[in-house]
């Protein structure tokens, strides 16, 4: 299920040819990304640093690279994104290229964030509810996604983990926030191991995530 943002969207951008401009560079850093794309002084906060978004789990990180995976995951054409994370964490996911993708800038007061959304999961869980992914987007029903956030807030959240051996903390759809102790701690609380999330993102199909990689050295 999509994870719910709080906090309505008050601008929604979608990214034409993302992932043929990938293909074509074979890498993407998203805070340079997004500050070409507005332009400099444009966004709604000056970035300190990004926080990985997976359904309900969360990594603080310096920044994030998309990589063009030419074979990719199970043979077939991929893309990644690598987290500089916090700390000794390892954090990286693989996404299958052959679903069919729309990448968003979201944009509102304090936080702006690079969404990526596949059709399937769109039409799976909320075509019920939304007209079109624009206004799913616009409501924060996405999966996957880079949060940029400013000096205070992201300190706040780095912090938060850094005095922890988790992997990552998890955001509940009530808006709470659990921040295990450990990573066996964390592995717990999503019911999952991490072999299941290195071979399968413990994801539905539908939603296009091959492999996820949350561990802690």
């Amino acid at each position: 299920m999509s994870a719910p943002n709080q906090r309505p969207w008050a601008e929604v951008h979608r990214i034409p040819s993302f992932l043929e401009r990938l293909e074509e560079e074979g890498g993407v850093r998203v805070l340079e990304f997004v500050d070409e794309l507005v332009g400099e002084g444009s966004l709604p906060i000056d970035p300190e640093g990004v926080v990985y978004h997976d359904r309900g789990i969360r990594v603080p990180g310096y920044d994030a690279t998309f990589v063009h995976e030419p074979t990719g995951s199970r043979g077939r054409p991929a893309f990644s994104l690598e987290v500089d994370s916090i700390g000794p964490r390892n954090t990286w996911a693989v996404f299958d290229a052959t679903v069919s993708w729309d990448f968003y800038l979201l944009m509102t007061q304090g936080v702006a964030a690079l969404a990526w959304v596949s059709d399937e999961e769109y039409r799976i869980e909320e075509a019920d509810e939304f007209e079109t992914k624009h206004d799913a987007l616009t409501a924060g029903r996405f999966s996957f996604g880079v949060f940029l956030y400013g000096p205070e807030d992201w300190t706040e959240r780095a912090d938060q983990l850094r005095q922890t051996t988790s992997p990552a903390y998890l955001r509940r759809e009530d808006g709470s926030t659990v921040v295990p102790s450990t990573q066996n701690e964390f592995y717990r609380y999503v019911d999952a191991t991490p072999t299941e999330f290195r071979t399968s993102g413990n994801a539905d199909s539908y939603l296009g995530l091959l492999e996820l990689e949350l561990t802690i050295d």
